[in-house]
């Protein structure tokens, strides 16, 4: 498995997306609104972004939990959809 390349695209997106320069660690913190703040916050900055500002953070977030996939205990993934939540209530978005 080792050599192969390309193996590891989805970690290099997560840091060096073209769209948001995210801060790191931000898909370990603890608290959902921190995250969420934190991605707005990059999504607002980014010159780079091609969709409006709530569409690159949730999708940002979105592809962190799809691509950790089983690999994502359980309190994280329930952070991290806590946090999906956040960024909606910011942008007014709420369901």
């Amino acid at each position: 498995m080792t050599g192969k390349p390309g193996r590891k695209w989805s970690q290099r997106v997560t840091q060096t997306s073209n769209a948001l320069d995210l801060e790191q660690g931000v898909f370990t913190w603890d608290d959902p609104k921190r995250i969420a703040l934190s991605l707005a916050r990059s999504a607002e900055e980014s010159k780079r972004r091609k969709a409006d500002p709530f569409r690159s953070a949730m999708s940002m977030l979105v592809f962190y939990i799809n691509r950790a996939g089983r690999k994502l205990d359980r309190r994280q993934r329930r952070i991290l959809e806590q946090a999906k939540q956040e960024l909606r209530v910011l942008y007014g978005r709420d369901r």
